[in-house]
């Protein structure tokens, strides 16, 4: 323990390190070229180790693709995925016939609970010019009683996700976007309905916080149960409480405090997961987690047995036309579009 509120420090390599209820979290920042006929790269493939492509070269990555990058299609069970998408754009596609299209602001809330298989892809939609792309992909557990929920997806528009501005004594601005929890008065809009974090006592937290150089800013205090990570991915340095962190790190802290953060002489960028632990043993096979082994092999019976549903799309890295637009359309047939 470094003091009597940060408990560890850890560093940050692709995978971020997580606390419960919370199983993974990375960071994706790629910038990509212009894109093709079919909203891949235009530019050579040649020299990448395509399938696995998790090495920037260029300032980019595939990853799984192989002609557009991202993830074609996988299974997940037992868990929630939490896409917050900064910057560029994200297809997806599902065992549930549902689809997608959401960036620049937006999240994805996907409980895949008793199996579904998707695909989440990056379209390179733009032909005219570079095609950035930023995110984080947050994996939060679900409890026992609710591994077996039935798949679904939420769309958080950006322009629903409120973002608070808060100015210190000196006059410089810590700015924070509410994807769960509350801060200051300002609640995210509810997550996906089976979630742990649709429980305000949970008091899951999900906060993408920027600062300005030289900003003072005070985490609120949650309840002495509620568990803590700030994750300290870009600016030059930061002091919690008189401690100095160096960018790429994570300060895991007691939430039961309140924790005063002074950023360093470049603009800081910050992300915050909190939430009460579930608790209960966590078994994870790749894309699968449940709480026993035994559950962890009914798991591969039973993908093999259905597929989850089987994959009803022309391919496995589906995408969208290149004139979509942002857009959710639901296993049943709906649409949600931003406003």
């Amino acid at each position: 323990m470094y003091n009597r509120i940060i408990i560890n420090i850890h560093p940050m390599g692709f995978n971020w390190p997580t606390i419960d209820p919370f199983l993974f979290c990375v960071h994706h920042h790629d910038l990509y070229p212009h894109g093709n006929e079919i909203m891949g790269p235009a530019a050579p493939l040649a020299g990448r180790n395509l399938g696995q492509d998790f090495t920037v070269k260029d300032g980019w990555r595939m990853y799984h693709g192989l002609r557009i990058p991202g993830f074609p299609v996988h299974p997940h069970r037992g868990f929630e995925t939490v896409t917050v998408v900064m910057q560029g754009f994200v297809d997806h596609s599902d065992s549930a016939g549902a689809s997608g299209r959401y960036g620049n602001g937006d999240v994805q809330w996907m409980t895949a609970g008793a199996g579904l298989q998707h695909c989440e892809m990056f379209p390179l939609i733009h032909k005219d010019r570079e095609n950035p792309c930023e995110l984080f992909q947050i994996w939060l557990n679900l409890p026992a009683e609710r591994k077996f929920a039935k798949p679904h997806f939420k769309m958080l528009w950006a322009d629903t996700i409120p973002e608070i501005v808060i100015a210190d004594g000196a006059g410089k601005h810590t700015t924070i976007s509410v994807v769960a929890g509350n801060i200051d008065g300002k609640r995210a809009p509810a997550p996906a309905p089976d979630s742990w974090a649709a429980d305000p006592e949970n008091e899951v937290a999900i906060w993408y916080i920027h600062m300005e150089p030289g900003a003072t800013f005070q985490l609120p205090r949650a309840s002495d149960e509620a568990l803590r990570m700030l994750y300290f991915f870009e600016g030059d340095t930061l002091n919690i409480t008189g401690m100095d962190i160096k960018p790429m790190h994570a300060a895991e802290m007691f939430a039961n405090h309140e924790v005063v953060l002074q950023n360093g002489k470049k603009p800081g960028r910050f992300l915050l997961l909190q939430g009460r632990p579930i608790n209960e043993p966590v078994v994870q096979y790749g894309p699968f987690v449940m709480n026993t082994r035994q559950e962890i092999e009914q798991t591969f019976a039973d993908y093999r047995a259905t597929q989850f549903g089987g994959w009803p799309w022309e391919n496995d890295d589906q995408v969208h036309p290149r004139e979509s637009g942002r857009f959710a359309r639901y296993a049943d047939g709906s649409m949600h579009l931003p406003d």
